[in-house]
C-alpha cells in the first residue's frame, strides 16, 4: 500500500512539473506538495511505550502520620518509567494538598530528593460543555513530571490543613501513573534530515540558534544563557538508546519509497481528461501529501517568508493585507448549523479562487502579513502512537490568539530527550487523564525546536485542550519545562515568536495587537463574558494559575515584538 501511494504521488508530481504556471503559483505548488498535516491513518509499526497504574493507600494508622489525610506508596521496585503523575476518579474534584515523589535511577541505588508535582492541572483541559470536556473517560489529574529513566518510586500525597487544623479529604481513587515513553523512533532515522537543534552540555542555547536554520535573522534581543538558579528536580538521566541529533533543518524531505511504475498506455476510446485548474491541482497534492505524512514526513522544513506569502492566498482564511490587520477583532459570525466542537473527519484544504489575481506581484500585495513557517517536527517525527487518540479531528472557526504555557514537567531533560518527554505527556493526557489527544497544539523545547502537538494539521485551526474556557479560536503552545523560578532559554522564546508570526499571520492577526474572545467558563471569567487579550497571551491571563511561570510570562512582550517583526510589520 505504501509503495502504491508513493507511486501515485510521484506520477502526480511529475504532472505538476509539466504545467506552465506563474512564479507565485509554482512556489505554492511546491510548498503544498509537502505533507502539511497529520492524518488518521494507522500508526507506523513498532511504536512502544507503556503505563503502570498503581493505587495509592494510607501511609500510616493515624491521620497525623497517614490515614485519610495522607496517601501514597513506600519505596518499591517497578518496571522502567520516565514520567510520573497522579490521577483520580472525579475530574471535578480538586486535590487540595501536595504531591511529592522520589525516584531511583535505573540500574543504580541512587534515589532522588523529594520532587514536587504540580497539583493544579484541570485549567489546561477542554472547555466545559464540549464533548471532550464532558467525556466519561475524563479523570482528575496532576501535571505530569519528567524524572528520567527510573525503576524505583516512592510517593506521598498530603491533604492541606483547613482552618480548624484538620485535613480535608483527598479525592477518591488516587492512582500513581508511571509512563514509559518507549524507545525514540528517531534513533534509527538518517541524522542528516533531523531538524533538532542540540547543544552540548554547559553551552548556551543561543549557540545552537546561531548555527541553525535561522542564522542571521533577527532574534528576540535576548542573550542570556540557559540558567537554572533554583534546582527543581534531580539531575537528568538519559536513556542510552537516545542519541543527540544534528542540526540540519533545511535538508530536503526524505524521498518517498518508490516501486517500479509501468508506463501508462493511452486508451484511444477514453475521453480526454478535463483541463486541470491550479486550485484543483493544489488540492489534490495537499490531500495526497496529508495521507502520506505519517510515513514520509518526520518534520516540515523551514519555509521562507517569500514562499509563505505565496502560499497564504491558497489557504483559508484569506485576510487581505491591511496596516491594522489583527489589531482588534470580534468573534467571527458562525453558521448555527455548524458547531466548532463537533467531531468531523479531516477534509482536504479548500483553496481560494485566484481568478482575479493576474500576477505574482498582485498576489504578494494582497497577501496577509505572514512570517516564515519555522521548521516543525511532526507527530511522526517525535513518535506519536496514532492508535491511542480519537480518530476524528475537531476544528474551531479561526485562530485569533496564542496562549503560551509551560508544561510544568521540570527542566531536567536534554533536547535529545524531548521526543520522549512528548510521548510521555501524550500517553498521560490520553490514557491516564482521558483526553482525546495531546492537549496543546504545539510544543517547544529548550533548544528552540518546535513540535506538532494535537493532530489535525499544523496549518489548520485545530481545537485544543490547553486553556480552560478559551480553547475556541485559539492555539496553545507549551514550552517544555517549569519557569516559575527558572528563566526560559532565549531559543525557546524566539521559537514562540517564529511560530506565532507564521500561524497567527495565516489568520490575519497582528502579534502586538489585541483580540476579543468569549469565555467558555472558568475561575476568572464567567461563561459568555467578552474578554480582551493580547494576541500572544499567557495562560494566567485567562485563568487564575501560575502558568506559564512568572519568568516565561515576563518574556511574552519580547515574543510579541519579535513575531511582528518576522511578519514584516
Amino acid at each position: 500500500m505504501r509503495a502504491s501511494l508513493a507511486s501515485s504521488i510521484a506520477v502526480t508530481c511529475a504532472a505538476v512539473l509539466a504545467l506552465p504556471v506563474s512564479p507565485a503559483a509554482s512556489a505554492a505548488a511546491e510548498v503544498l506538495a509537502q505533507p502539511p498535516a497529520a492524518s488518521a491513518l494507522p500508526p507506523a509499526p513498532d511504536l512502544s511505550g507503556s503505563t503502570q497504574s498503581l493505587p495509592l493507600g494510607p501511609l500510616g494508622p493515624s491521620s497525623r502520620a497517614g490515614g485519610p489525610g495522607e496517601q501514597g506508596l513506600t519505596r518499591r521496585d517497578v518496571k522502567p518509567f520516565s514520567l510520573v503523575g497522579v490521577v483520580w476518579d472525579d475530574p471535578r474534584a480538586p486535590l487540595h494538598g501536595t504531591v511529592q515523589v522520589r525516584t531511583r535511577a535505573t540500574g543504580t541505588d541512587t534515589w532522588s530528593e523529594w520532587q514536587d508535582v504540580e497539583t493544579h492541572n484541570d485549567e489546561h483541559g477542554a472547555d466545559p460543555d464540549t464533548a471532550e470536556g464532558t467525556s466519561r473517560a475524563l479523570r482528575g489529574s496532576t501535571a505530569p513530571l519528567w524524572v528520567g529513566d527510573s525503576d524505583g518510586v516512592e510517593i506521598r500525597v498530603r491533604a492541606e490543613s483547613d482552618e480548624t487544623g484538620g485535613a480535608a479529604p483527598l479525592p477518591a481513587g488516587l492512582r500513581l501513573e508511571l509512563v514509559d515513553p518507549g524507545e525514540d523512533p528517531g534513533a534509527t532515522r538518517d541524522r542528516d534530515t533531523e531538524p533538532v537543534l542540540e547543544t552540548e552540555p554547559g553551552t548556551e542555547v543561543e549557540q545552537a540558534a546561531a548555527t541553525g536554520p535561522y542564522a542571521g535573522e533577527p532574534g528576540d534581543g535576548s542573550t542570556e544563557p540557559v540558567t537554572e538558579p533554583v534546582p527543581e528536580a534531580a539531575p537528568p538521566r538519559t536513556r542510552t538508546a537516545v542519541a543527540p541529533a544534528v542540526a540540519a533543518p533545511e535538508a530536503p524531505l526524505p524521498p518517498a519509497p518508490t516501486a517500479p511504475v509501468a508506463p501508462a498506455v493511452p486508451d484511444p476510446a477514453q475521453a480526454a481528461p478535463a483541463p486541470l485548474s491550479l486550485s484543483g491541482l493544489l488540492a489534490d497534492l495537499d490531500t495526497i501529501g496529508s495521507r502520506l505524512t505519517p510515513y514520509l514526513a518526520p518534520w516540515l522544513p523551514l519555509l521562507p517568508k517569500e514562499a509563505a506569502d505565496a502560499v497564504a492566498p491558497y489557504l483559508p482564511p484569506f485576510v487581505p493585507r491591511t496596516p491594522t490587520s489583527g489589531s482588534e477583532s470580534d468573534e467571527p459570525a458562525r453558521d448555527p448549523a455548524q458547531d466548532p466542537a463537533q467531531e468531523s473527519a479531516q477534509e482536504p484544504v479548500k483553496l481560494q479562487d485566484l481568478s482575479g489575481v493576474q500576477t505574482a506581484a498582485e498576489a504578494a500585495a494582497a497577501a496577509p502579513y505572514v512570517g516564515p513557517r519555522p521548521a516543525i517536527i511532526t507527530r511522526k517525527g517525535w513518535g506519536a502512537d496514532e492508535s491511542i487518540r480519537e480518530k476524528t479531528f475537531v476544528y474551531t472557526n479561526t485562530i485569533k490568539a496564542a496562549f503560551v504555557h509551560h508544561s510544568a514537567t521540570g527542566n531536567n531533560y536534554t533536547c535529545a530527550e524531548a521526543p520522549s518527554v512528548l510521548r510521555s505527556i501524550y500517553r498521560y493526557h490520553v490514557l491516564s487523564s482521558g483526553w482525546r489527544d495531546f492537549g496543546y497544539n504545539f510544543a517547544v523545547d529548550k533548544c528552540g525546536n518546535i513540535y506538532e502537538g494535537r493532530a489535525g494539521g499544523v496549518d489548520k485551526p485545530v481545537l485544543g485542550a490547553h486553556t480552560l474556557g478559551f480553547n475556541t479560536s485559539t492555539m496553545g503552545i507549551a514550552v517544555l519545562g517549569t519557569f516559575s523560578k527558572t528563566a526560559p532559554p532565549a531559543a525557546s522564546v524566539t521559537a514562540v515568536a517564529r511560530l506565532t508570526a507564521w500561524k497567527l499571520g495565516l489568520h490575519g492577526i497582528n502579534p502586538v495587537g489585541t483580540v476579543t474572545l468569549t469565555s467558555g467558563g472558568g475561575n476568572l471569567y464567567a461563561k459568555g463574558t467578552k474578554v480582551k487579550f493580547h494576541a500572544i497571551a499567557g495562560h494566567r491571563d485567562g485563568f487564575a494559575t501560575d502558568c506559564p511561570g512568572s519568568l516565561l510570562y515576563g518574556k511574552l512582550g519580547t515574543a510579541r515584538t519579535s513575531a511582528a517583526s518576522y511578519q514584516g510589520r
